[in-house]
Order: structure tokens, then sequence, then C-alpha cells
């Protein structure tokens, strides 16, 4: 792609000079592909990772459309936690800094009530903000939307990670249709598209990472006699260190089986398959999910559905009858852009089924060796991520802002230390970090969610 700069775009000269003052001459790929089609008024759905100058890409978007002598709301940023809401605020002040009129301010929560709704008395021209509080402030008319012409969804698929998506479309529903929605996001995985799908007209698609990265599947294989197969599995996992990873089995048995071995060794390991009650099957796949177990052993009839971002590692414990059924097992891997990594053990045995395997896929098996190893605990890598659990759910009407707004308040942890929250009718499932989890867990014991007291423990359930 050829370089672009600042000065072919079409904007005011005074906020030229301010960009140029701020350092910036040439444009990311990401704002060279979204802006234009920003500044012409289009939707725009955006792939784009943090640091790749999304937030200068809407930035002068929104800034381009303001008309600086009403001071009604004409532009909402709505982010997934308080820093990021904060970094946002900070770079559209520099952006703005061309006039000294343009009003930006911050409504997140873990801060008081009171003076965000004194200053939007004062008139604003753009608000930046978490859903929890956005939609504290239109639900009580301290904010309303009837001016809006940009509304940006930064990092969307983190806010549906955390369990925002109810609140985000509350906060959307108070929005004029007739406006224009930039949504961002690292991921394009199916709740994105049907975000996009419910909230924007036409939008223009931009990837970054689908026009310069290939995804690719590294493929490797193993021989390995039957009765030496967990120790090559152990051997797989210590030497490959996948942050997450799921090994599949073809029979219930066996994978019950290798997953009770690996908890005995150490490893975070929970089993998936079509014995589990409902409840538990929730259970294990929050946790696998939010990052807080990092070795899902699974069969193919329980993984159906299975869709985790950023899964470094599919495991084939013995090799499937069906060569279409390996596609899609590794196929879960080397999503978004990234390398994946896909492992097979293979037995004598199993050679025809390897063979229907290279003529499906037009591939020649790539066998690698495997040294000695042998199975005996060891505390193994833990997974970053520890989940809490809470005694109380929708039925109490907890919302995952107001999990956030707990963990956040005085004396609590950077909203950046929590991962997703799962909120279910009885229970809810927040992911922090695991040098935060016994701060998260006294700030939550001791303090109250949505002024009442709920029992919360550590994970580790079974």
């Amino acid at each position: 792609m050829n370089t672009v700069e600042f000065s072919a775009l079409p904007l005011k000269p005074a906020l030229l000079e301010n960009i140029s003052s701020l350092g910036y001459s040439h444009l990311t790929p990401i704002q060279a592909e979204s802006l234009p089609h920003i500044l012409e008024g289009r939707d725009v759905i955006a792939q784009a990772q943090t640091g790749s100058g999304k937030t200068l890409a809407f930035g002068i978007g929104l800034l381009s459309r303001l008309d600086i002598d009403d001071f009604h709301v004409q532009a909402m940023v709505v982010c997934p936690t308080r820093e990021l809401a904060d970094q946002v605020c900070k770079a559209i002040r520099q952006l703005a800094r061309f006039t000294q009129n343009i009003k930006v301010l911050a409504l997140c929560g873990g801060t008081p009530f009171a003076p965000q709704r004194d200053s939007l008395e004062h008139g604003v021209h753009i608000v930046v903000g978490t859903p929890g509080r956005l939609q504290e402030h239109l639900q009580k008319h301290s904010l309303r939307l009837d001016h809006l012409k940009v509304l940006v969804l930064d990092e969307a698929d983190r806010m549906l990670d955390m369990g925002f998506s109810d609140s985000v479309s509350d906060v959307i529903s108070y929005a004029p249709n007739h406006r224009q929605t930039l949504l961002f996001s690292a991921t394009f995985a199916e709740p994105i598209r049907q975000m996009s799908q419910k909230f924007q007209f036409k939008p223009l698609t931009v990837s970054i990472e689908q026009h310069h990265n290939d995804t690719s599947i590294e493929q490797h294989f193993y021989k390995v006699d039957k009765a030496k197969r967990l120790n090559a599995l152990g051997y797989l996992l210590a030497y490959h260190r996948p942050e997450s990873s799921v090994v599949f089995c073809n029979t219930k048995r066996d994978c019950q089986d290798v997953a009770d071995t690996l908890d005995n060794c150490g490893f975070s390991v929970q089993a998936l398959h079509g014995d589990l009650e409902q409840k538990h099957r929730d259970q294990i796949l929050v946790r696998f999910a939010n990052k807080s177990c990092s070795i899902l052993v699974a069969t193919d009839v329980a993984a159906r559905g299975l869709d985790i971002q950023d899964m470094q590692a599919v495991i084939n414990y013995e090799l499937p009858w069906d060569a279409e059924v390996y596609l899609h097992r590794i196929g879960r891997t080397g999503r978004a852009g990234k390398k994946g990594l896909a492992l097979s053990l293979c037995s004598d045995a199993e050679l025809n089924r390897l063979k229907s395997i290279e003529e499906y896929l037009n591939i020649s098996a790539h066998w690698d060796d495997i040294a000695p190893f042998k199975l005996s605990y060891e505390e193994r890598f833990q997974p970053e991520m520890v989940s809490l659990w809470i005694d109380g759910g929708r039925k109490q009407k907890i919302r995952p802002g107001d999990i956030l707004g707990a963990l956040t308040g005085d004396n609590g942890i950077a909203g950046s230390e929590v991962g997703k929250i799962d909120v279910f009718d009885q229970q809810t499932y927040v992911a922090i970090k695991r040098a935060s989890a016994d701060q998260a867990l006294t700030c939550l014991r001791q303090g109250k969610i949505k002024g009442r007291s709920f029992k919360v423990h550590k994970s580790g359930w079974k």
C-alpha cells in the first residue's frame, strides 16, 4: 500500500496543523483504509488491534463532523473500560486543540455521578464512556442523544467478552437512527458481525489483518505407540506451552481419562463430553473462554459450536476417522490472522486415516520427533486468569457494569485487570488477572454489588 499523508485528506487547515504538531504525517494502514470513508459519513466496521492508530482515525472523523456552536452531544464513543475511555478522551482532547471551544467529557463508573451530570448541563460536544455509566445517565435523562451525529463502538469484541451486550444495545436505543456508526474490533467473530448488522447501515468493512497477513496453521504429526500416547501428549503440552489448547479424543471415556491424568499431573485442564449436565458444561466453557483454564479435552460432539478466540493449539490425541472432521478440528486455531498449531499423534493403526487426510487436504504429512517424556506431578504453567464465582446473576438484576464498578472503585483494581464477565440467571463469573485475583476477591467480599453482599469464591470447581 502506498503511504498517504494527512495533508492529502479534506481536513480543516487548523486540524491539519494540529495533527502535524502532534508528530503525525503519514497514515497507518487502518487510517488509510478507513478514514476517507469515515470523512464521507459512511458506516465502517474495522478490524483493528490496540496501537494500530484507530483512535486517531475515528477522532479525526468525529471532530470533522462537529458544529462547534452547538453545545449538544454530537459524538459518543463507547469503551469497555475506564482506562481505555480515559486514553480515548485524552487523545481526542489533543486532537481538538485546534480550537478552544470543543468540550470533551468522560462518563465512567467508579467516579462520582453528580459532577458528570453538572458538566452535561453546561453543554458538551463529545462524550466518551463505559456502557454502564452511559446507560445510567441516559436513563436519568442527564444525557440526551437527540443531536448525535457519530457513534463509535471501540474494542467492541472486548465489550461483548465482558458481558456488555445488553447495556450497549440499551445505550444505542437512545440514539437517533440517522447517524454514522463506527465499529472497531480486534476480531470479526460472528457476534461482532451480528452487532454490525443490528446497528449499522451498509457498513464498509476494513480488515488490515485480512489484507496483509495470511492465516496459517502449522500441521505436525508424531508417530507413537498406543501405550506411550499419554506421555507423548504431556511432552507436546510441556514443549509448546500453549496458553489455550483443545485436545480432541474420539470417545467420551478417553476424554475423561486423559483429562483426569493431566489434572493429576498439575495441568490446568477440564473435560468436555456428552455425559456432562448443561450447568457443568457452561461452567467449563466459561473458564476456558475467559482463559482461567488452559486445556480443554473434548469429543467432537461436545465441542460443536465452540468458538474461542486466540486458541493457540489443537492436539489430536488420536486421528479422527473422517478427514473432514480433522479439518474442522484444526480450523479452530489460527484465527483472526494469527498463527495456529495443529499437533497430531498417530499410531501405525491410524496410517490409513492419515492417508485420507493427506489426500483430502492435498498435503504431505510433516513428521516430527518426540523426546522421551514421563508424566509426573508438577505445578505447570498456570493460566493468566483466575475466575471468581459470584452467587448472583440476572435474577438479582446484576449487570456486568455492576461487577466492574465494584471491582474498580476505591481501593479496587484497574479495569485492565478484569477479563470476561459472564452473567447467568443465578450466578456470575468474572475473570481476573492472576496477580490481582486475591485483591479482587477481597474487594467483592468486603464491598457490595447493587447495595447487597454476595458470596464470592475463586474458581476451582470440577
